[in-house]
């Protein structure tokens, strides 16, 4: 081993230092699996992406498949459960971090937050109860607790972005002028294109994360009304959380 090592000349070590570890594909997928939220999501991909197929009845009642898929559903889902143990601190601890300029902004923050943590505090009961260390019959109020705490959460967290959006886009108008006037004047101002560059993929990962909470909500919504009324069809749902899933996985393997 230390043979091997000596052979290396320092022309190869220094290519091999400089090449971004972003680039290599089995290091950058090692870095996203030893991460809860990136093994969580694929379980939530392959959850909601059966559950559309079972929702579009593709398959007969009849087949064996079907139940095996059912089977294979709910599994993943109390599975997803285990993940978010003590999650909630990570929301307690975002409060606590949070440079808040308004009334307002602490209002929204402590609804946002408050909210997503009290669903991730509840899920480890919920979890707890489908296991059978609790009694099952206090599942539908925590359930019920728990969407509620969901739904919530994410009216604060959309209206946070939504604010985080308009000051997006004032920054990317401001910026835009700027280019404008020293395009005009026949000077390069190519530092401003690359800040406008990050800013636009900044707006893009923030819209996303809108969407992403609004299918959320939805799903929310429905479990709150036991899957009754308007925008409560399975499939609607199924494919809401399959996009959310699907953004979520984006963001998170952008960010490692």
């Amino acid at each position: 081993m230390d043979a091997k090592a000596s052979t290396v000349g320092p022309s190869q070590t220094a290519t091999a230092q400089s090449e971004p570890k972003g680039k290599d594909f089995l290091n950058h997928l090692e870095v996203y699996l030893a991460k809860r939220d990136g093994v969580d999501k694929l379980l939530k991909i392959s959850r909601y992406a059966t559950k559309i197929i079972l929702a579009s009845s593709v398959l007969p009642e009849t087949v064996p498949l079907t139940r095996q898929l059912k089977s294979f559903e709910s599994s993943v889902g109390l599975s997803r459960k285990a993940f978010r143990l003590g999650k909630f601190v990570q929301d307690v601890n975002a409060l606590r971090n949070s440079h808040l300029d308004s009334k307002e902004e602490i209002l929204l923050s402590v609804i946002a937050y408050g909210g997503e943590g009290l669903y991730y505090f509840v899920e480890q009961f919920i979890w707890l109860a489908k296991s059978g260390l609790i009694d099952a019959k206090h599942s539908r109020n925590l359930q019920k607790i728990s969407a509620w705490a969901e739904l919530i959460g994410y009216i604060g967290s959309i209206s946070l972005k939504l604010r985080d959006l308009k000051r997006i886009k004032e920054d990317e108008a401001c910026l835009n002028s700027s280019i404008e006037i020293a395009i005009s004047r026949g000077v390069g101002r190519t530092e401003e294109e690359e800040r406008r560059k990050k800013l636009r993929e900044k707006k893009l990962m923030k819209q996303l994360s809108v969407v992403q909470d609004i299918a959320d909500g939805l799903m929310s919504l429905a479990d709150i009304r036991d899957g009754k009324g308007r925008f409560t069809d399975p499939l609607l749902l199924s494919c809401a959380g399959l996009l959310s899933a699907l953004i979520s996985t984006h963001k998170n393997w952008v960010s490692c």
